[in-house]
């Protein structure tokens, strides 16, 4: 594997981690001695700089991660904080309805109840905290199973699920 090989393997482990990788581990993988790896992370954070890019490489006792730059934290939580605060979308009512009245449920069964696939919807729901894995069913391939949140209860003004609206109940304004 050629030098420019070697800093790639390193940059797209430390990318698809988003977690530490141990030092000795990241050198196993990418085949160079510890020394080298330090050199070549400091190579990449070198170019990164060259470049202004937004990320670096930090060393946290005996791992690397990949991080965003410190300068840039206001703009990425101003981002995120947008996206959280978006509206819910027909399809997340959906989804959430779905597992608030019968929770904890597998993303299979809420795909069994919507006739479509809600993988996006679900991962967004779990992005806003609306709601979280309860653990996994004890069946063959274990899948994931969803519960609504404390974030739940607070978004749509509920003390607990038991104040959620009887399924079937219509608000009728008589006047």
């Amino acid at each position: 594997m050629e030098i420019t090989e070697k800093l790639g393997t390193i940059e797209a482990i430390l990318f698809a981690s988003g977690e530490p990788v141990e030092m000795y581990r990241l050198s196993e993988v990418s085949g160079v001695d510890t020394v080298t790896l330090s050199a070549m992370i400091k190579y990449l954070n070198e170019r990164y700089d060259t470049y202004g890019s937004g990320i670096c490489i930090k060393k946290l006792e005996n791992s690397y991660q990949m991080c965003t730059k410190e300068e840039f934290a206001p703009a990425i939580r101003k981002a995120l904080e947008t996206k959280r605060n978006t509206p819910l979308s027909n399809a997340s009512m959906e989804v959430l309805t779905i597992i608030a009245y019968n929770q904890p449920v597998s993303k299979s069964f809420v795909e069994n109840v919507r006739g479509i696939d809600s993988s996006s919807v679900i991962n967004n729901l779990v992005e806003k905290g609306l709601i979280e894995e309860a653990g996994r069913l004890d069946v063959i391939g274990k899948p994931v199973i969803y519960r609504t949140t404390a974030v739940f209860l607070r978004t749509f003004g509920l003390s607990s699920l038991s104040d959620l609206p009887v399924l079937g109940q219509t608000a009728i304004n008589e006047n």
